[in-house]
């Protein structure tokens, strides 16, 4: 079946965590948090080498690392390589840190007004680039696709996973890497005034690519997007993505969510009212999603995650929908499928098409080009993941939906025409 531009999917996950390297890994430990010792760092050596990456930040390293282990698992590299097999002009690169390079670029600054710049080694200095996490990421693989860093608090993550769709359905490109990344140090923890086992040191990585170039070289996704919305409140951000408070199947909270009353719970057990950094919505803190919704707070496995927050919920969220997937063709017989990307995911399925007041809106053929076969209803929400990311003061919350994607490869497929604006050889 033909599919327009605008729908898209996620043919690939990479995850670079300590004690998670795939996605339902990373649902189990956010599901039962790890007691004892904290695991150890992640080697990003073992995956990338050291060659090469002596002046890179760790941050970089992180993302270089989830990146590869994406593009990989979405069979656009090889697993004995690393040469991308398809054009580099295809391929867009959006990251999301808000405190990353942040070491680098306020020790830098101390070094300039204590001494001056000629004290500044030049190996070290472009660390200190807002952009040289999503930069380097597209120079190590050759991605010449449009590249975006963004720096936006705590929706940032959910954001570039917005902005990166929004690529793919304006035909800018076929696919694009979404990066989350956040580290802890010294400086990053006096900032915060938290210490580093409060806070986030690793990165995760999706690839969303159009749903018909995932179908012409006959790739798998693991997940189609939905709708995705920016609202001031929790609850309205809720409401534009499940209208009629429908219920979806799981919700991934935002960052140390308080329900109830405020002072209530502040989801962090130590009774001392609303969490910082978690969001409450409204004076009576109103649940904006069901009870019987189960809940999962990523950050209570991996520690505060800034601006790698929702690109981690979606990882996990994938790693949710292969589980109920499982778990329904269990109950009809209908035999196993794979159990998620890293299986090299569940087959390519339809993705959502672009809407109003959305990049990509979930619906029935949404976004289907003259000539293509509508594929199958909307999927109910109870089959649906709801992610949502926020601040504090509530007045800067972000939602998606993920979905599943049914059976729809084809094992022969044909080479897609080129769509208008696209940047390809």
């Amino acid at each position: 079946m033909t599919r327009g531009p605008g729908e898209v999917v996620v043919t690939g996950v990479g995850l670079a965590l300590p004690g998670a390297d795939t996605p339902d890994a990373l649902l189990r430990r956010t599901a039962c948090p790890v007691t004892g010792p904290a695991a150890e760092p992640f080697d990003t050596a073992a995956r990338i080498g050291r060659r090469g990456h002596r002046y890179k930040d760790r941050a970089t390293r992180l993302a270089l690392c989830a990146a590869l282990d994406a593009l990989r698992n979405a069979q656009l590299i090889p697993s004995d390589g690393e040469e991308m097999t398809v054009p580099g002009d295809t391929v867009g690169v959006v990251a999301s840190s808000n405190l990353g390079n942040l070491d680098t670029a306020c020790l830098t600054a101390a070094a300039i007004a204590e001494r001056s710049a000629v004290d500044l080694s030049p190996m070290s200095l472009p660390n200190a680039s807002s952009n040289v996490i999503a930069s380097w990421v597209a120079i190590r693989h050759g991605l010449r696709g449009p590249n975006l860093m963004l720096c936006n608090g705590a929706t940032s993550g959910l954001d570039a996973v917005h902005w990166g769709a929004t690529l793919v359905a304006a035909g800018r490109v076929r696919r694009a890497v979404v990066i989350g990344v956040e580290t802890h140090n010294a400086v990053v923890e006096d900032l915060l005034g938290r210490s580093a086992d409060e806070l986030l040191d690793g990165a995760a990585a999706l690839v969303v690519e159009g749903a018909r170039w995932a179908e012409a070289r006959g790739a798998r996704a693991a997940a189609a997007l939905g709708r995705y919305e920016r609202r001031a409140g929790l609850s309205g951000c809720v409401e534009a993505l499940l209208p009629g408070g429908a219920a979806p199947g799981v919700w991934f909270t935002p960052e140390r969510y308080a329900e109830g009353p405020a002072g209530d719970g502040d989801g962090d057990g130590d009774g001392d009212g609303v969490a910082a950094g978690a969001v409450t919505d409204g004076p009576a803190g109103a649940v904006p999603v069901p009870e019987s919704v189960p809940r999962y707070d990523v950050t209570s496995a991996v520690g505060r995650a800034s601006g790698a927050l929702g690109v981690l919920q979606c990882a996990a969220a994938i790693g949710w929908l292969a589980r109920a997937e499982a778990g329904a063709h269990a109950e009809t017989g209908a035999g196993p499928r794979d159990a998620g990307p890293e299986a090299a995911g569940p087959e390519a399925g339809p993705g959502a098409g672009a809407g109003s007041g959305t990049a990509f809106a979930a619906g029935a053929g949404a976004g289907a080009g003259a000539g293509a076969v509508p594929g199958p209803g909307p999927v109910p929400a109870s089959r649906q993941a709801l992610i949502t990311s926020g601040d504090d003061t509530a007045d800067a919350v972000a939602g998606l939906l993920l979905s599943p994607t049914p059976d729809r490869c084809h094992p022969h497929p044909s080479r897609a025409p080129l769509i208008s604006m696209e940047c390809s050889r």
